[in-house]
């Protein structure tokens, strides 16, 4: 029991020191998405779940946004990705995922697409 508070106190203060120093993309996701812009839901930004930081979550919905840029593209890190996705959506929530080129080329259609999530459109 002792381990897992310690990983969760540094889990908290990774988070926050990510909240300063967020991708580019994720940076313009934000800026459409934070202070409750999206229909009113509420959005947290670089938000920890068990030992993983998610991009965005929206508490209210349990859902998730992941904003995944060139990082994510070998066979190595799409399988961490899977394990990490599988831990989150088996404490309850959606995640959802997003490429750095869909953010900056078709931001109106990733809007369109997060708020047919909130609205359990999907």
């Amino acid at each position: 029991m002792f381990v897992m508070k310690d990983r969760n106190k540094k889990t908290q203060a990774r988070a926050k020191s990510l909240r300063g120093n967020m991708p580019e993309a994720e940076h313009r996701l934000w800026y459409f998405i934070r202070a409750k812009q999206l229909d009113g839901f509420q959005f947290r930004k670089q938000h920890p779940i068990g030992p993983y930081i998610t991009d965005f979550a929206c508490a209210k919905q349990k859902l998730i946004i992941e904003v995944d840029g060139a990082t994510h593209s070998t066979d190595e890190e799409q399988a961490y990705d899977a394990r990490r996705t599988q831990y989150i959506e088996g404490k309850g929530w959606k995640v959802i995922r997003y490429s750095n080129e869909d953010i900056y080329k078709h931001i109106d259609d990733v809007l369109d697409d997060i708020y047919a999530h909130l609205k359990g459109l999907k």
